[in-house]
């Protein structure tokens, strides 16, 4: 009997934090979305289990047409089965989802990061079919401070180190919202066991050969010595409101130094001896990201290298993120790097 009542105390208590995170979650959403439809990434971990719940009763309380949709990336022998697990999984909360297959090459090399470039180009190009402009991911707290630790150890600037926005624009102008950001992962995985009876486990979690896990380990250490989540949460909105400030100049030195004609940007040198350096960077890092569409502009070594070359006049042409850079002694003009066939 005692067991019994503990177990009815467990589950009011998650049906409880269930209630809470949701009226968080719909706040966050509704400012945005409100009644349109929307996508949802689904890999079938705990977190985007939860955020398909969350979108689901979103979806019934609003009458919002929702995609949930899952990557089979063919990348691993059992990806194939994970795919349909995941989406009998989803089933268990009437929740019907699509499972996006690649048909492409296998990669050789690099395979974690081609298999996140082969999802975010099968669902954005699902969400443009279906005509969906928002799409909703599981990002969490915990993203956000491994996200931080990751590009400190890359060397990031301001735009890395402030981390992840609650809405970014993705490929083919889909636009990605962050709903969980402000939830730790043990919060949804709570949510996850009750509301499911089980979730897709990712084998490359242990492996430490990738960066991120690494970076786990490092974060239980540097817990102990005082560094909690709450700290580095605080310095990540900290740098966040400075990236704010500095975009105001940015979006300043931009107007006045670079002009868009007939697909090419010319940026005028003499923003070279009028902004400071970090106006410079920025204003860059925006062309890659706007012109050059990349989803994140270059290592910031890389930009570094560049900026002085065409500073200094070393080099009259110069090709990085996608773009190519003509220089002589008073303009810069960048144009698209030619896709190969």
């Amino acid at each position: 009997m005692k067991k019994k009542s503990l177990s009815v105390a467990k589950k009011a208590k998650t049906e409880l934090n269930f209630q809470k995170i949701y009226k968080i979650f719909k706040s966050n959403i509704s400012k945005k979305i409100s009644k349109k439809n929307f996508a949802v990434a689904v890999s079938g971990g705990p977190d985007s289990l939860c955020l398909s719940y969350l979108s689901k009763k979103y979806g019934d309380e609003f009458g919002n047409k929702i995609k949930y949709l899952i990557v089979d990336h063919k990348l691993r022998k059992e990806s194939s089965k994970e795919a349909l697990f995941v989406k009998k999984l989803l089933k268990q909360n009437k929740i019907q989802a699509n499972i996006l297959t690649y048909k492409g090459k296998k990669p050789l090399s690099n395979v974690q990061s081609k298999a996140r470039e082969i999802r975010y180009n099968l669902i954005s190009n699902e969400c443009v079919k279906n005509k969906l402009k928002y799409l909703l991911t599981a990002h969490h707290e915990d993203d956000q401070v491994e996200n931080f630790f990751i590009r400190l150890s890359r060397g990031s600037g301001l735009l890395g180190l402030s981390s992840m926005n609650e809405s970014s624009k993705f490929l083919k102008n889909v636009v990605i919202l962050r709903p969980l950001l402000s939830f730790k992962k043990k919060d949804l995985e709570k949510i996850t066991k009750e509301k499911f009876t089980s979730f897709v486990r990712d084998p490359s979690n242990q492996n430490e050969k990738y960066l991120r896990i690494r970076i786990r380990k490092i974060r239980k250490l540097l817990f102990q010595q005082g560094l909690d989540t709450n700290k580095v949460i605080r310095t990540i909105e900290n740098l966040k409101q400075s990236k704010e400030a500095l975009d105001f100049y940015v979006n300043k030195a931009k107007k006045k130094y670079t002009k868009i004609f007939k697909k090419k940007v010319f940026i005028n040198k003499s923003i070279f001896e009028n902004e400071a350096d970090a106006i410079i960077y920025s204003v860059f890092s925006k062309i890659f990201l706007i012109f050059g569409k990349l989803k994140y502009p270059p290592r910031s070594k890389k930009i570094i290298f560049l900026l002085e070359n065409l500073k200094l006049h070393r080099k009259k042409k110069m090709t990085l993120g996608g773009c190519i850079f003509n220089s002589d002694m008073s303009k810069i003009v960048v144009t698209r790097e030619k896709k190969k066939p």
